[in-house]
């Protein structure tokens, strides 16, 4: 008969918690004990541990690396919510930023992220000097990525629907329209920039931007010689040709920084911009720090994005 393991959910704790999500993150026990600053050989001790604790082998190769098992991959939602769990246990109602030391996961796209994280960064750091930030895309998020623990928080111009996830609004934005002025004239009616052809992003197939949506209820099209699955692809589209972007104005300041810009030819709705959680964090401190330190940041990030437009 097999000799049954004298281990049990007992002996589970945190920091097995945080090896399996370190590891199924990174793709590597390399990399994972890094990333926890432990040895390899504590990483995989304690895979072992965990291994034989929930009686599954948890990592599989696959190539030349290794992949979590489905097993994995479920544990790894619970233990997102577990280790979340301690930590509000660990606060007891309190926080000190001073004491904290840990990595903080926020879900964003390019635009959110290069505008408002690493100014958050910057002046959460000055209270918390332990604070690591580690930022995912969002693409169009849903509330699993909330609801799983993915991250902390999400940045989105589009929360989604779900009755346990909180949102508030940060700022709003207005679109504009790019073009490279050396190759081509602004658009200077509707008529002339649906006559033209775009370059746009899609986050998810079969998915339209919000303005796409709103231009196609009043019975307009744009045509498409491109989309590409972040604003960073979108410069190299403009540059030298006659496409046009119809995109946020604040990309202005990083990833289309030296494009021409002019007002789309007709009323559009603005950009909203929301920061979302999930509704088990709401009286959370350590959370609730976080959530004003981004609020205090927003009006700063957003004077220092303020671009003029160039002379010519």
């Amino acid at each position: 008969m097999p000799v049954m393991s004298k281990l049990d959910h007992s002996d589970i704790d945190g920091r097995l918690l945080q090896v399996l999500l370190a590891v199924i993150e990174e793709r590597s026990v390399t990399r994972a004990a890094e990333r926890l600053d432990v040895t390899q050989s504590a990483v995989s001790h304690l895979l072992d541990k965990l291994r034989a604790i929930v009686g599954d082998p948890l990592f599989v190769k696959s190539g030349r690396g290794i992949v979590a098992t489905a097993r994995a991959e479920a544990l790894a939602v619970r233990a997102r919510v577990l280790l979340d769990e301690l930590r509000a246990f660990a606060a007891s109602g309190s926080f000190d930023p001073a004491q904290f030391s840990g990595a903080i996961t926020i879900a964003a796209n390019d635009l959110q992220r290069d505008l408002l994280l690493p100014l958050l960064l910057r002046t959460a750091r000055v209270r918390a000097p332990g604070l690591a930030l580690r930022v995912v895309p969002s693409g169009v998020p849903g509330a699993d990525l909330l609801r799983d623990g993915q991250c902390q928080l999400v940045i989105t111009p589009r929360p989604p629907d779900a009755t346990d996830i909180v949102q508030k609004r940060l700022f709003e934005d207005r679109y504009l329209v790019y073009y490279d002025a050396d190759a081509r004239a602004a658009p200077c009616s509707e008529a002339d920039f649906l006559a033209s052809e775009h370059v746009t992003v899609h986050y998810e197939s079969r998915r339209r931007l919000d303005i796409d949506q709103w231009l196609e209820g009043r019975g307009l099209r744009r045509r498409f010689a491109a989309t590409v699955p972040g604003f960073s692809g979108i410069g190299p589209f403009l540059r030298g040709g006659p496409l046009l972007a119809t995109l946020p104005g604040l990309l202005r300041a990083s990833l289309l920084r030296g494009f021409d810009t002019v007002a789309p030819p007709f009323e559009c709705p603005p950009m909203p911009m929301y920061i979302l959680w999930h509704q088990r964090h709401q009286a959370d401190a350590m959370h609730q720090w976080l959530r004003a330190e981004l609020q205090a940041i927003v009006a700063p990030a957003l004077a220092a994005a303020e671009v003029k437009p160039r002379r010519r």
